[in-house]
Order: structure tokens, then sequence, then C-alpha cells
């Protein structure tokens, strides 16, 4: 991670309204997004200490105020939450098959996708606040004004040495207009990151990489120093600092839901190394929080859960 003192951190992106099945055909309402959830792990296991929010654009309707309201108790920061007078949050339904899902989404007209429209603001909820989290989710919901907004922002605070960006490509085919609209944005946004926390089936299936090696070479070769490349339930390969380093993933004995796992191991990981662990412990901690969501139904483990994670704390 870049020399940078951080005193909080924020991530950048959508979240909805989710509904996820309980039994005999009812459905559970949450909130969750694949940033959000990061911002929401990482806010619980971090506390007030490091404070962390959600840059996005929400509707003014009762479950927009809902949910900025759950927010508020779960101690996120709420500066960054945009109203939007006429659009409203997007929805997405869980259909489950044993422990995997799949997913039936309605976030066409979705606010969120309007949450880069003001650069200018969208600098100003960004000024001073050291980390921040995007995903390929975030860049594929965004017109291209609302890219290029995005991307001039990230740029004149890296340069100015007061940022530093962690992106995960989270790669959803649907929501690009192209494969080579997808690989030219995302490659952009790599040129514009510290800490790459990409998927190596998605790196594989859509930039033909041949293993981690090889997605680390190419992420590098675009500037990335800091690169987790997560692989399900084997091991992590992680690099840092010119070394490369497998990390072997616990076996678990209590996997009742997949959904959100790759998003809590990111929320570890950042939490980790915001308490300047190494990059060794910080795999080993968004392994711990992946596991808490992978124990519990929908997309965010439990209060109760992460309360029962080891407390991350800066070294003295």
């Amino acid at each position: 991670m870049r020399p940078i003192t951080i005193k909080s951190a924020r991530a950048i992106g959508e979240a909805m309204v989710e509904m996820a099945p309980e039994a005999n055909g009812l459905y559970r309402r949450g909130f969750a997004g694949d940033t959000f959830n990061t911002a929401w792990h990482m806010a619980q296991w971090l506390g007030p200490a490091m404070p962390v929010g959600l840059i996005t654009r929400i509707g003014s309707d009762v479950i927009s105020d809902m949910f900025l309201t759950e927010m508020a108790d779960d101690a996120l920061v709420v500066a960054g939450v945009q109203r939007d007078p006429v659009r409203r949050m997007g929805l997405y339904l869980i259909q489950r098959d044993g422990v995997e899902r799949s997913f039936h989404y309605w976030r066409e007209t979705s606010a969120a996708r309007h949450l880069a429209d003001d650069p200018a603001g969208l600098f100003a909820a960004l000024a001073g606040v050291g980390l921040v989290h995007l995903s390929g989710i975030t860049l594929a919901i965004l017109p291209p004004q609302g890219r290029k907004n995005l991307f001039g922002v990230l740029a004149k605070l890296r340069a100015a040495g007061k940022l530093v960006v962690a992106f995960d490509p989270n790669i959803r085919p649907a929501l690009w207009a192209s494969a080579a609209e997808m690989q030219q944005t995302v490659t952009q946004m790599l040129g514009l990151t510290d800490i790459a926390l990409p998927s190596l089936d998605d790196e594989m299936t859509h930039f033909g990489d041949r293993d981690a090696a090889g997605t680390i070479a190419r992420m590098t070769a675009a500037g990335v120093g800091e690169i987790v490349v997560k692989n399900g339930a084997a091991a992590v390969v992680a690099f840092c600092d010119g070394e490369t380093r497998l990390v072997a993933s616990p076996v678990l004995d209590d996997v009742r839901d997949t959904t959100g796992a790759g998003d809590a191991f990111n929320a570890g990981y950042l939490a980790a190394r915001l308490c300047d662990q190494d990059q060794h412990q910080a795999v080993q901690a968004g392994q711990r929080m992946a596991a808490a969501v992978l124990s519990h139904y929908g997309a965010r483990a439990g209060h109760a859960a992460i309360a029962a994670l080891p407390p991350l704390r800066r070294p003295a």
C-alpha cells in the first residue's frame, strides 16, 4: 500500500434492495451490492477508529429512507449518499440451488447509475478520505461521461498523493455493451489502481489469462503494485513488493450460501491492511471474513459473527 496516512475509507458503487429466499416461498428484504457489502463488513470490523462509508445515489422514497437509516444505525458514513428525486434503488432476487445461487436483477433505472454525474461533488466526497474501493460493477453501471468523471477525480487525487485505490474487476458481462468495452475500461481502471482484488475465473474467462501468474503479470504491467487473486476454495495467490506467495484457504464445514463471499474477502483484506498488517496476514483476515459470510444466508454476515472475529488493531 502506498505510504498515505489513511484516516477513513469509502466504497463507490451501487446498493440494491435484496430479496433473499426464506422458507415456504417467502423472501426476506435486505440491502446489498458488491462494494456496499465490502464497506459494511469493513465498518463493522474496524469500528469507529476508522470511519467507512459508501458513495452512491439512492431514491427519495420510503425504501431508500430505510436503507439510509440502516447505514447510519450500522455506523457507516452517509455523507456521500446522494438522493435522486426521480429514480429509485435497483432490486435483485436470489435463487438458490443448494449453496450456489443465481440472481435476477431490476436495475435499469437505478439512481446509482448517476452517482458520478457531478465530478465536483464526487471530488469533495473523496477529499481527505485516504482509501477508496470500487469494482467493475461500479464502472459498468455508469454512463460514459460518468466513468470519465470518476476516472478524472481518482487520477487527480492519486497524483496529489492523497488516495489509495482498491479495485475488484468483478466482471458481469450482462452489464457491458461489449467485451471490448469491458476490457478497455477495466484496463484503464488498472492504471489508476494500487490494490487489485481479482477473481481468477473472471480473469481467465474474460482476459484469457492462463493462471494467476498471468493475471499478476498483466496487472503489474498496467501499474498495479499489490494484487490478490481469489480462487474460490483454492489457495489465494498474492503479490506485493515484487514477491508472490500462496496462502491456502481453510476448509469450511458449514457453507450455507456463497453470496457475497468475495466482497467479504475484500473487506477483511482491506481492513487488515488499514491496520498495517502485512499481506499474508491480510489475506488470512479476508479468509476469516469470507468464512463468516459463507456460514450465513445472504450477502452479509450477522453482527454476532463479525463480533466473534479477532479484533483488528494497528500495531503499537
